[in-house]
C-alpha cells in the first residue's frame, strides 16, 4: 500500500499511522508513515486554546517523552513542576482523577516514566524531555507517614546529579504542573504516571481504593445514570466491556468502568492522530487490551495502534479511543459532545448520537 502525504497548513504536526493490512488486526499491522498536518489544529468555536482542556490543544505542545521537543510553555523555572527544586519530605495526597499519589515537600506530584527500567534503575528521559520532565533530585528526600523509607533511592544521571528513586524507579516533576495538588501529567502519551507509595502507578490502584457506602465494589456500576450493562457478573475483570447509559444507550467503558471516546480530528483511514501535545493532558489513550478479555464487542472490532511516544492505543472499528479526565468516576460521560468533537463510543463502534 503507497503511503499517502497530507500537507494542510493550519498549525501544529500530528502523526500518521498507515495500516499495512487491515485496520483491527494486530498491532504488528501498523506501521507509521511519515509525518503530516492534522485536518484542523486551530483551536474549535468555543475553545481559547489555553486551558479550556476539550480538544482545543490538539496537536500542540509536547510531553511525549525522549523523543518531544522542548516546550516553551511548560514552566520557566518556577512553580510546583520547578526543575531543580529540593525533593523535601516526600507525602501521599489523594486526588480524584488519579487516586492517592506521592508529593514532593511543596505538594508537586511526583511521576514515573514507562521507558525508564527499575532494576536496575535508570532514566530514559533526557535532553528536552527533562525539561518537560524535570528529575526530582534525591540528596534532601525524607519520607513521611504512608512511604517506606527503605523504597527511596538515586540513581546517578548522565549529568552527574542524582536523581531520587522509589522502588527503583527514577521520579520526576511535570513542568505543566504548576499548583500543588495538580496531576496534568497523568497519562501524557500513555507512558508519563503519578506514583503510588509503593512506586507502582497510581491510577492502577485507584479502582481497589473507590468503593461506595456499603463497602461493596463499585466495578461497572456508574455514579451518574449508568447502568450494569450487557453482561452483568460477567464483566468481572473484563479490560473493555458494554455498559448501558441511560440517555446514549449501549456504550463501551474500559476495565475501571470508564467511558471511552473518540475524536472527530483523528480518522481511520489513513489512521491519524489529532489528539497530541496538551490535548493529551485531558484525553488519555486507552491502553491496548486483551482480546480474551473483552466482553460483548465484536472481536473485529478490537485492535491497536502505536503512538508516535511508541506506547499501543486501543482501537474501535479503526478510530483510536480515550478516557476523559473530566470524568471522575465510572459511568460519566461528561465528555460526550464535547466541542462537537469527542462522542462516547456505542458497541457497534460508532459514534453516540450527539443529542443523548
Amino acid at each position: 500500500m503507497n503511503n499517502k502525504r497530507r500537507g494542510v497548513m493550519l498549525g501544529s504536526v500530528a502523526a500518521v499511522v498507515l495500516l499495512a493490512a487491515g485496520c483491527g488486526s494486530e498491532t504488528e499491522n501498523f506501521r507509521t508513515a511519515n509525518a503530516a498536518q492534522p485536518a484542523g489544529s486551530k483551536s474549535p468555536s468555543g475553545g481559547n486554546g489555553n486551558g479550556d482542556g476539550y480538544g482545543s490543544g490538539y496537536g500542540s505542545g509536547s510531553g511525549y517523552g525522549a523523543d518531544s521537543a522542548a516546550d516553551p510553555a511548560a514552566g520557566s523555572g518556577s512553580g510546583a513542576g520547578a526543575k531543580g527544586a529540593p525533593a523535601g519530605q516526600l507525602a501521599v495526597r489523594a486526588i480524584q482523577s488519579v487516586g492517592n499519589v506521592v508529593t514532593d515537600g511543596a505538594g508537586a506530584t511526583l511521576y514515573r516514566f514507562d521507558k525508564d527500567t527499575a532494576q536496575p534503575p535508570k532514566s530514559a528521559c533526557d535532553g528536552s524531555c527533562a525539561t518537560t520532565w524535570p528529575a526530582v533530585p534525591a540528596d534532601d528526600a525524607t519520607a513521611s507517614a504512608g512511604i517506606s523509607a527503605d523504597l527511596l533511592g538515586a540513581v546517578v544521571r548522565p549529568d552527574g546529579s542524582r536523581q531520587l528513586t522509589l522502588a527503583g524507579w527514577p521520579v520526576y516533576r511535570y513542568a505543566k504542573d504548576t499548583q500543588a495538588g495538580e496531576a496534568k501529567g497523568e497519562g501524557v502519551g500513555g507512558t508519563w504516571h503519578a506514583l503510588a507509595a509503593d512506586g507502582k502507578k497510581a491510577v492502577d490502584q485507584k479502582g481497589a481504593q473507590a468503593k461506595p457506602a456499603d463497602g461493596s465494589t463499585m466495578g461497572q456500576m456508574g455514579s451518574g445514570d449508568m447502568g450494569a450493562g450487557q453482561g452483568g457478573a460477567d464483566q468481572k475483570g473484563a479490560e473493555l466491556s458494554v455498559a448501558k447509559d441511560a440517555k446514549l444507550g449501549n456504550i463501551l467503558v474500559d476495565g475501571a468502568g470508564r467511558t471511552l471516546y473518540r475524536f472527530n480530528k483523528d480518522s481511520a483511514w489513513p489512521m491519524k492522530f489529532g489528539c497530541l501535545g496538551a490535548c493529551l493532558d485531558t484525553w488519555k489513550p486507552a491502553a491496548a487490551v486483551d482480546k480474551k478479555k473483552v466482553n460483548a464487542i465484536p472481536e473485529a472490532l478490537v485492535g491497536s495502534v502505536k503512538r508516535p511516544d511508541g506506547s499501543m492505543q486501543l482501537t474501535i472499528d479503526c478510530w483510536p479511543v480515550y478516557t476523559f479526565t473530566g470524568d471522575t468516576a465510572p459511568g460519566q460521560t461528561n465528555g460526550h459532545n464535547k466541542q462537537g468533537l469527542w462522542f462516547a463510543v456505542t458497541d457497534a463502534g460508532k459514534k453516540a448520537p450527539a443529542a443523548g
